[in-house]
């Protein structure tokens, strides 16, 4: 298979030439995991958005522990990353911390953060993958603005996907209204992580779904490259992001805390 029809040729792609959708959301472009669920009861996601319409763009990492408690890493500030939107159902807080992506192979990538993360995600195409990313090349850009028509493709998603439910439009828990629009879709076929040193077993399904808020977290392993928008931040409906947590989470083992001060710069994904 030639890297350009591999996730990572798409992926090299979105970083060299990001593209927003039109809109006076705010908008964010690039690829990511949107989710995979270990037998233990941990649920890792990925999201790496070169572009940003309310910032620099920024990598971030969600983890879920097998207690339910979420934490958000992110290599940019709290208020224009990930924690906007989900950072209201953290019990963990959100941790600005340098985040390294490698693509390790056309099929594969490693996600690190010191001291927290030691992540390897293998892909791969499957029937159902090819059959929604061809139906999701087919669609008008006018249909990702529609909430109808990504409430369909979700529930055809996670039919297809046998990924539990699927939702690509709804709340998000700080109250901002969501669109999520997957335009390629692989599997996660494999996957290894550590987290604060222990290797937290192989991946599995939760023995109940999670989600935050309307966002369902899919009960197996997606990569997606694709575009989010949300409402534009209005502090008198909206919840605050979750504030930068500086000491190290009870969850972990002690160990050097990743510098908090500062300011981390998205980092581009590299290729090994």
């Amino acid at each position: 298979m030639r890297d350009g029809r591999a996730p990572r040729g798409f992926a090299a792609a979105s970083i060299k030439t990001p593209g927003l959708q039109g809109g006076t959301e705010e908008r964010f472009a690039g690829y990511g995991v949107m989710g995979l669920a270990f037998r233990s009861g941990h649920y890792l996601a990925l999201r790496h958005f070169p572009a940003s319409s309310i910032g620099p763009g920024f990598t971030a990492v969600w983890h879920r522990d097998p207690h339910r408690r979420w934490t958000f890493y992110a290599d940019a500030p709290a208020e224009v990353s990930c924690a906007r939107y989900f950072g209201a159902t953290s019990a963990g807080g959100a941790e600005r911390v340098p985040i390294d992506v490698t693509w390790t192979g056309p099929r594969s990538l490693r996600v690190r953060v010191p001291d927290v993360l030691a992540w390897q995600v293998h892909l791969a195409a499957t029937a159902a993958t090819r059959l929604l990313s061809s139906a999701s090349r087919l669609l008008p850009d006018r249909s990702w603005d529609s909430d109808r028509v990504l409430g369909a493709m979700g529930r055809v998603a996670g039919l297809l996907l046998r990924a539990g439910r699927v939702r690509l439009q709804g709340s998000v828990p700080n109250g901002q209204h969501f669109q999520a629009a997957p335009r390629l879709v692989w599997a996660v076929t494999n996957s290894t992580a550590l987290v604060g040193g222990p290797d937290i077993g192989p991946p599995g399904l939760l023995p109940h779904q999670d989600r935050l808020g309307d966002f369902w977290l899919p009960q197996r392993g997606l990569f997606a490259v694709g575009t989010a928008r949300f409402d534009t931040y209005d502090p008198t409906r909206h919840h605050p992001a979750a504030p930068a947590v500086t000491p190290w989470p009870m969850l972990w083992p002690p160990g050097p805390v990743p510098g908090p001060h500062g300011r981390h710069p998205a980092t581009p994904a590299r290729t090994a």
